[in-house]
Parts: structure tokens; C-alpha cells; sequence
């Protein structure tokens, strides 16, 4: 009697499906039992998130949206300065529930040189959290320098910031201002 040859299809995840979850690269981050740094970018901003696990689920330690800056003065856009600011602004609430070192979960982003997710986790870091992730970034691109060029070039595209009486050709200024405001 022939054997029956097929080939068996093994459906994966729903989240995984969805490509919302990249369930090999999430285990190897719970694997280190550290709090997860977790970036994610948004149509209208950024969230940042603490995040410690637990078997009935994630446990947000502390979190927020780039909308939070607002508070401080700063224009919330999705921006290099924004991704440091939020940074800056989850280390210092991490530092105060007892958080001293985290590793970063991008989730399913591609980790480019220069991306938001690693000058967000360098204002969390600057803030006093430790990784071990190693980075060299740029300090005039931290401080919205190249946006400041641009604006000069491209004045048209810059009205929204004409809209909430921000000039964008003085951001490092109003930056170095709100970064005082967030360290307090």
C-alpha cells in the first residue's frame, strides 16, 4: 500500500497573521526579565511605554503619547526632538516607580541608523534609565536643527507651526527650554 504523502499547513498566530506581533523576536526580549522600552509610531505621533510582563499579560509601568508634551510647550509632531522629549519625559516617570534598566522593543519597525525609536530611547537614558544598546547620535538633529534649515527653505510647508505661535527657526531654543521644564 502506497503512503499518503501531503503536506500539513500549520496556521500561524492571528496577531502574527495580522503582522502585528513577531512572536520569535518578542520571546528572546521576555527571555532577558527587563522592563521593554516599547516605541511605537503613530499616524498622529508616538507612544512610549514601560512595559513589565506578566502571564496574565503586559503590565504598562508608565506610558504616553507624544500629545503629552504639550503640557510643556513643545508642538507634538513626530519628530527626532518629540521622540527625545518622550523619551526624556517616560525615563524620568520610569525613574520614579523604581526602573533602572530596560531593553528596546521596536516591535516589527526596521531598526535604521538615525530612527526615532533610538533618540527616543536616548532621552530615556539621558534621563537615567541604563541599556546596553550602544549609540552614536546626532546632536543637532536631537535638538531640531535640520528642521530649522528646512524651514528657511521650505517656509510653505511650516505653517501649522505659524498656527500654535511657534517659529521653527527658533526649535533648539524652545528644545533646550522644554527639556529644562521636562528634567524640572
Amino acid at each position: 500500500m502506497p503512503k499518503a504523502t501531503s503536506s500539513v499547513y500549520i496556521v500561524p498566530f492571528r496577531r502574527r497573521r495580522e503582522g502585528k506581533t513577531y512572536y520569535k523576536k518578542r520571546t528572546a526580549l521576555l527571555k532577558s526579565r527587563k522592563p521593554r522600552f516599547v516605541v511605537r509610531k503613530q499616524n498622529r505621533g508616538l507612544v512610549i511605554q514601560v512595559l513589565k510582563y506578566s502571564k496574565e499579560g503586559d503590565l504598562v509601568v508608565v506610558g504616553a503619547h507624544s500629545s503629552v508634551l504639550k503640557q510643556f510647550g513643545w508642538l507634538p509632531k513626530r519628530n527626532i526632538p518629540t521622540a527625545y522629549l518622550l523619551g526624556l519625559y517616560i525615563g524620568k516617570l520610569a525613574k520614579e516607580k523604581h526602573v533602572e534598566e530596560v531593553i528596546l522593543d521596536i516591535g516589527l519597525h526596521t531598526p535604521t541608523k538615525g530612527s526615532l525609536v533610538f533618540y527616543a530611547l536616548k532621552g530615556a537614558i539621558d534621563a537615567g534609565l541604563s541599556t546596553k544598546l550602544n549609540m552614536k547620535l546626532d546632536e543637532s538633529r536631537l535638538k531640531g536643527e535640520h528642521i530649522s534649515k528646512y524651514s528657511e527653505m521650505k517656509p510653505e510647508r511650516f505653517t501649522h507651526y505659524d498656527k500654535s505661535n511657534v517659529d521653527p527657526k527658533q526649535l533648539a531654543t524652545l528644545f533646550e527650554e522644554v527639556k529644562s521644564k521636562i528634567i524640572g
